[in-house]
């Protein structure tokens, strides 16, 4: 349900908003958005699977772990931020630009308390945290009507962005209390810091690569192109992304489940994680089919002929999230196999090339040339890459058979 909500604040609101500010203004927000995602994992310091693993394996340590896993997200923005700070002066941004920029931070830093969220996905009771998003995300897609009905200007919506963590952070706070758990009683714990750096540092490295090859060709379009043709671009992605909530929603209600499964057995572990394939696949499949025959008509009737140019761009970067599904669901099998540095090898590699087919592909085949990078990029890191290594073979034989399975009736017919 929770993410039901999303889904409509990022579909519905966000296709009235793009309506209402036009490619130029929304290509400002969509840039803004992007620049800052692209340092948000030198915030999280790779730490988001960790705590949630490090909780399921020692529930006793809660308190240690919340408070030394906040400290740490907090020191993780302070550095962010001085990163960030002399990278926009030398891209010499526009004044608005800056400040939804400064908006989009603080949110940002705000994001520290999604560790509550993590606690109680570690105990498979999500509803707590689930009903503060639904309650949250819903007050301000209402906002955001309201913002839009009265022609407020760009930066406001800059503004709701943070004002929706902040209220994400202090219901989060008030939930945790109501579960008579306390929040006093988190502490710093040197050794434990320590061993989340120790472990996170590679994760650090794959989740800036990964934020890079996600984010980066909107950035690189903005630079190439302009910030009209970033906003003709960002329709393509934001009617792909929809579709990112189904995956994060299966794999953030797996995942632990996953943890649990490892301890107990291997083979059952796998087992599991290939039910979880099958399904993300299938659900992919499914996406892409109905957008290469529907795309053009979607862009047409939601987005109007000022965004005409995004209807070609939809049918190609659809089929990147097949390649999104597999990566996200490999982090079950990396976590649990103690496999972090390649987990973050085959993400600095994605980066790499994505960067390098934008260059190119940009230049000489405008947003199309965007799009393949993308497709290209995450079929590379997600995928094929796995194949590469013998460690995460395994992991592509189950990913190859995920693709094969999608033949098999007796995978759609038993579920996960």
């Amino acid at each position: 349900m929770e993410k039901g909500v999303r889904l409509i604040d990022a579909f519905f609101i966000g296709i009235w908003i793009a309506n209402y500010l036009g490619p130029t203004e929304y290509g400002v927000l969509s840039y803004s958005e992007s620049f800052v995602y692209l340092f948000t994992a030198i915030a999280a310091l790779g730490l988001d699977q960790i705590i949630v693993k490090e909780l399921v394996a020692h529930p006793e340590k809660r308190d240690s772990i919340m408070g030394t896993a906040l400290s740490l997200r907090f020191l993780g923005f302070g550095l962010m931020i001085l990163v960030m700070i002399p990278i926009i002066w030398l891209q010499g941004l526009d004044r608005v630009t800056i400040y939804l920029i400064f908006f989009l931070s603080m949110a940002v830093a705000l994001q520290g308390f999604k560790i509550i969220d993590f606690y109680f996905q570690s105990q498979v009771q999500s509803r707590h945290t689930a009903i503060c998003n639904i309650l949250v995300v819903g007050s301000l897609a209402v906002f955001k009507v309201y913002l839009i009905s009265f022609e407020y200007s760009l930066l406001w919506f800059g503004f709701a962005i943070f004002l929706e963590w902040l209220l994400l952070s202090l219901t989060y706070l008030l939930v945790y209390r109501r579960q008579r758990l306390n929040l006093f009683a988190w502490r710093f714990d040197k050794a434990l810091a320590k061993k989340f750096i120790k472990k996170g540092r590679l994760l650090v490295l794959g989740s800036v690569a990964a934020a890079l090859y996600m984010k980066i060709d909107q950035v690189m379009i903005r630079d190439f192109l302009g910030e009209y043709e970033v906003g003709i671009y960002s329709v393509a992605v934001k009617l792909t992304s929809v579709w990112i909530f189904v995956t994060v929603a299966i794999n953030q209600s797996i995942f632990p489940s996953l943890v649990a499964t490892r301890k107990e057995s291997r083979a059952k572990f796998i087992e599991r994680l290939q039910k979880l394939y099958d399904i993300l696949m299938k659900v992919a499949v499914f996406a892409c089919i109905s957008y290469t025959f529907l795309g053009p008509w979607m862009v047409d009737t939601f987005f109007g002929l000022a965004y005409a140019e995004s209807s070609q761009l939809v049918v190609i970067y659809i089929w990147s999230i097949v390649f999104l599904f597999l990566s996200n669901a490999s982090w079950g099998f990396y976590l649990n196999e103690g496999l972090e540095k390649l987990a973050s090898i085959r993400l600095v590699v994605g980066a790499v090339v994505n960067i390098s087919l934008n260059i190119i592909l940009i230049r000489l085949y405008g947003l199309e040339g965007a799009a393949y990078a993308t497709l290209i990029s995450y079929a590379l890191s997600g995928y094929l890459i796995n194949g590469c290594f013998k460690d995460t073979r395994e992991n592509f034989y189950l990913q190859t058979k995920s693709i094969i399975n999608i033949l098999s009736p007796k995978t759609w017919i038993k579920p996960l």
